[in-house]
């Protein structure tokens, strides 16, 4: 699949079939994943692919108690808002169905994250810089695949017990949860913003580039 293709229809895909993905097609994906960039080129990543049942019961459980109140708050901001309720919906059937995906995929950064985070966010830009640019390139292969996924960090609110579900060490830190499988819908062109109503030349509000 052309490059600009899989970057036009790439969604998140919530709603998957249960059925087997193939670890060939997985490994794939991931090795392109790697093709990323990282900080000082450490590539200090790691991925667990999970498919113990006991592993995503543990992560379905997290998932539910974040969502409890994520979910809860984000249908009161909505309202009636028909589009926005459609996707709350899709967030809630892949909490329903979380332990039937077949294959979750947690993107680890190897070292302990800096403590100034709270005191310099640039730093957790800086971090988190060396996992996110893999973390798109494995979504954009999972496209190319025909495989749908979407990335979550609700299962990891509580970074202490998914460590203990997935068996990390403490200088192991998962930054995301993707779960993976063929989905149940299809992929299509996505709606986004006009570029022009999101860029700004020099200084904000800056509409137009200088001649």
């Amino acid at each position: 699949m052309p490059l600009q293709e899989a970057m036009q229809t790439q969604r998140a895909i919530r709603r998957l079939k249960p059925d087997p993905v193939d670890d060939e097609v997985l490994l794939r994906c991931i090795e392109l994943a790697l093709k990323a960039p990282t900080g000082s080129n450490a590539q200090n990543w790691a991925w667990i692919v999970v498919r113990d049942p006991e592993v995503k019961r543990k992560l379905a459980r997290f998932y539910r108690q974040a969502w409890s109140i994520y979910g809860s708050l984000g249908r009161r901001r909505v309202g009636s808002d028909a589009k926005m309720l459609r996707v709350i919906d899709a967030v809630q059937w892949q909490v329903d169905h979380f332990e039937e995906v077949p294959v979750l995929v947690v993107p680890c950064l190897r070292g302990l994250a800096p403590r100034f985070f709270s005191v310099f966010p640039t730093g957790g830009s800086s971090h988190y810089g060396s996992i996110y640019p893999a973390i798109q390139n494995f979504l954009l292969a999972c496209r190319a695949e025909g495989l749908g996924a979407a990335l979550t960090t609700l299962p990891l609110w509580s970074v202490f017990q998914a460590r203990r579900a997935l068996g990390l060490p403490l200088n192991v830190q998962p930054c995301a949860v993707i779960p993976v499988g063929w989905p149940k819908g299809r992929y299509g062109p996505t709606t986004r913003k006009p570029v022009e109503k999101v860029v700004h030349y020099d200084r904000w509000g800056n509409r137009k580039p200088k001649a």
